[in-house]
């Protein structure tokens, strides 16, 4: 459906390094950075090079070699998939680029970033979603020059489809913009479509979503995660009854009574045997219609992170798939 792979990379000079780390040093020494009331997130998308002539962010980041660092899986997805990879010299730790990248950095966590580990990159753009983070490095790459984009996490079709379009600006990549939100519009049409169907079959099924931690007790997605998301857009019926994650028992959860458990746990390896894998860990669940029937399904992390995105799109497909694969077993007993 979209085209992630086809991208090509190819690295790009180092620029004002020594000059962007005199200002960060001297930032840090003054303390006048970190005492100024830090701007709001929205401020940092009108902040632009002192160097660059003309008034217009877009415009001036059109006339050189953007150097890219991208922070938050959502946001990288996207730089990937207009096809803007070559421009591409840090992500943070929850993006995932191909192998083939190999000059890209890997940096931190997304909401602590070091402005020191940025700045030696000499990066003209960062792009972030509104958890990118902290303010204090924000501000500190903004003083030394770099332009900071925050975007809104999309919950929404419009909010994704806004993203893309002013990524599409940034990354001069307006064409691919185009493109990428036929893609994205084709894909919730056929989603829409499948959703009247599972409606059409009957009452939504009843969805639990675990989130599995090692060494931590497995906590239930509820509304407003983007577990919930996935799931709305499959069609199904998520049956947490709470806001954001909490813990439950296998008590708990058995009470529920889910057709379907959604499963994921934060590693990119990939389980062989989900349902057999979770009902070792958790038997009791075997005795509630999802375990009996192994309808246990396994989310890829990438599709949870970062909101609304190309990765949460494609999930939300399979799973309305195999919700009427589900319906259409159901109605053959």
């Amino acid at each position: 459906m979209f085209n992630l792979t086809s991208i090509s990379h190819k690295p790009t000079s180092q620029k004002v390094r020594i000059v962007l780390s005199a200002l960060f040093t001297s930032a840090l020494v003054t303390g006048a950075l970190v005492t100024n009331a830090f701007m709001a997130p929205n401020a940092y998308s009108q902040t632009i090079a002192t160097d660059m002539t003309t008034d217009n962010p877009v415009n001036s980041l059109k006339t050189q070699n953007t150097r890219v660092v991208s922070a938050g899986a959502g946001i990288t997805e996207l730089v990937l998939a207009l096809d803007a990879s070559n421009e591409l010299v840090g992500v943070d730790s929850t993006s995932q680029i191909p192998a083939e990248l190999t000059e890209v950095a890997k940096l931190g966590y997304h909401r602590m970033l070091s402005a020191e580990g940025i700045l030696a990159l000499s990066p003209s753009l960062l792009l972030g979603s509104d958890a990118m983070g902290p303010k204090t490095t924000l501000e500190v790459l903004s003083q030394a020059n770099v332009n900071v984009v925050q975007l809104p996490d999309a919950d929404t079709q419009a909010q994704l489809l806004a993203n893309i379009d002013q990524m599409g600006e940034l990354l001069s990549r307006q064409s691919q913009a185009t493109a990428l939100k036929s893609q994205v519009e084709e894909a919730f049409v056929k989603l829409d479509a499948k959703q009247q169907k599972i409606t059409d079959n009957g009452k939504p099924l009843k969805v639990l979503f675990l989130l599995l931690q090692a060494d931590r007790p497995a906590r239930v997605g509820g509304n407003n995660t983007a577990a919930d998301i996935i799931i709305n857009l499959a069609g199904g019926n998520n049956i947490a009854g709470f806001d954001g994650y909490k813990s439950v028992s296998q008590e708990g959860i058995l009470a529920l009574q889910p057709d379907v458990i959604l499963i994921s746990n934060r590693s990119d390896d990939e389980q062989q045997n989900p349902a057999a894998e979770l009902l070792e860990k958790m038997p009791l669940l075997q005795h509630t219609p999802a375990g009996e029937h192994k309808q246990i399904k396994a989310i890829k992390p990438q599709a949870l992170l970062g909101g609304l995105g190309i990765s949460a799109i494609q999930a939300a497909d399979t799973l309305a798939s195999d919700f009427l694969s589900i319906q259409a077993a159901t109605q053959q007993l």
